[in-house]
Order: C-alpha cells, then structure tokens, then sequence
C-alpha cells in the first residue's frame, strides 16, 4: 500500500519519521509528521516509531518557531473515523498559531467539540 503522502516534499526527516507541510493548512506553516510505517493509528506504532515521531514534533517546533514566529503551537493527532481522521496512514498536526487567528484560542484542541474549549 502507497501512502498519500509519498510524493510530498519532505522538510525534515529522521529514522522512523518525515515532516512535510499539510495540503490543506489551518494556518501558515501547518506541517505533519508521517512515521515511514504506514500504521492506520498511531497507537500502532512500535515504541521506538512512536519516539521517533515525538522527537521529530520537537524539531518541527523548533523550525516552525524559527521561520514563522508563531505566538504558540497545537499538536493534535486524529485517531479514527468518529475523531475525524480521513487519511488512515498516521500522522501528528503540528499547527503554528498566532495572536487573533481566532476570537477566543481559550482550551485550545477542546474546541474540537463545539461549547467544551470555555472552561
């Protein structure tokens, strides 16, 4: 099985994982991280893989935080159907946020179900 992500540009890359950016961002440098296995979830990555992809998350930050200077960051993973997940080759939403993007970012990925992000 080919993964949907094979002919995209990679940015950065390690061992167990490649970072590229989304097809369809949510804000300006919204960038995926892929574990080279293609997993349907990333639950079912083996320890390392699942490391591997964390420590890549880190780099993208860091990236992120360098080129695009974003006032902060959501990281977010969609792990079947009822979540949302519409490509079933895990991967992890690293997504730079800014100041006013939205009226109120109060509870963050908890807006993922409309009336639970205002605690």
């Amino acid at each position: 099985m080919e993964s949907p992500f094979t002919n995209m540009k990679k940015i950065l890359e390690n061992e167990f994982a490649y970072a590229v950016y989304d097809g369809f961002p949510v804000s300006r440098g919204h960038v995926l991280v892929i574990p080279k296995r293609i997993v349907p979830e990333i639950f079912d990555l083996s320890n390392d893989e699942y490391q591997g992809c964390f420590e890549l998350v880190k780099k993208v930050q860091e990236y992120l935080k360098s080129k695009y200077h974003p006032d902060g960051i959501n990281v977010g993973i969609n792990c079947g159907e009822d979540a949302g997940q519409t490509i079933f080759h895990a991967h992890i939403h690293v997504i730079p946020r800014y100041k006013g993007d939205v009226a109120k970012p109060r509870g963050g990925v908890r807006n993922i179900i409309p009336g639970k992000g205002d605690y």
